[in-house]
């Protein structure tokens, strides 16, 4: 892993976002890396925008601000693209991670995405809502970007959502996260 990885996430009030962010980062911690997860919030109302923020580093974490130059960029909510900047000061060469039913190259187009940066498409919300019966796309999200970036092992990131999930949930909603996560990272596109 690089020395400091930098992951900002747009979304909308209820899907799960802020969660998301919190389960990568506590899923690193696990591994031995250093980890922030903060959000955002405009007007918290379920449906308005936000932004959360997530670092994991392999050295202990200085900074303790948004993030303004992301390494990895992730979208739960694609009727943001026509209200939200969603690339921003996106690093060169970064990754894009979009929950979408659009292919990865339809992505790109839609984003206007610059040549040198990694546009990844996967249907967190048809997952979601075929495993989980919930349009929550935060599990699976995160399930694809642990398969396409590798900041946490796919099977650690499993282990926290039983580890964690397990104190709040019933088997059956587990069972059925976990299934997004496996659903995700083989469905996942990049371009």
């Amino acid at each position: 892993m690089q020395e400091l990885v930098e992951i900002r996430w747009h979304a909308r009030a209820g899907q799960g976002a802020v969660t998301a962010s919190k389960l990568l980062a506590e899923t690193a911690l696990l591994q031995g890396q250093y980890i922030q997860a903060m959000p955002e919030y405009g007007p918290e109302r379920t449906g308005a925008p936000l932004k959360a923020y997530t670092r994991v580093s392999n050295e202990r974490i200085e900074l303790h601000n948004n993030i303004v130059h992301p390494d990895i960029v992730v979208i739960l909510d694609d009727t943001l693209l026509p209200i939200i900047d969603v690339l921003e000061g996106i690093k060169e060469g970064g990754t894009v991670i979009l929950n979408t039913a659009l292919s990865a190259e339809e992505a790109r187009a839609a984003l206007k995405a610059p040549a040198d940066l990694r546009v990844a498409t996967v249907d967190a919300s048809g997952i979601a809502v075929a495993t989980i019966k919930r349009d929550i796309p935060n599990t699976p999200i995160v399930g694809a970007l642990a398969e396409i970036t590798g900041v946490v092992p796919v099977q650690a990131l499993k282990d926290n959502l039983i580890k964690s999930f397990g104190k709040k949930f019933s088997q059956e909603v587990i069972d059925a996260n976990l299934a997004s996560v496996d659903r995700a990272v083989e469905e996942v596109k990049v371009a």
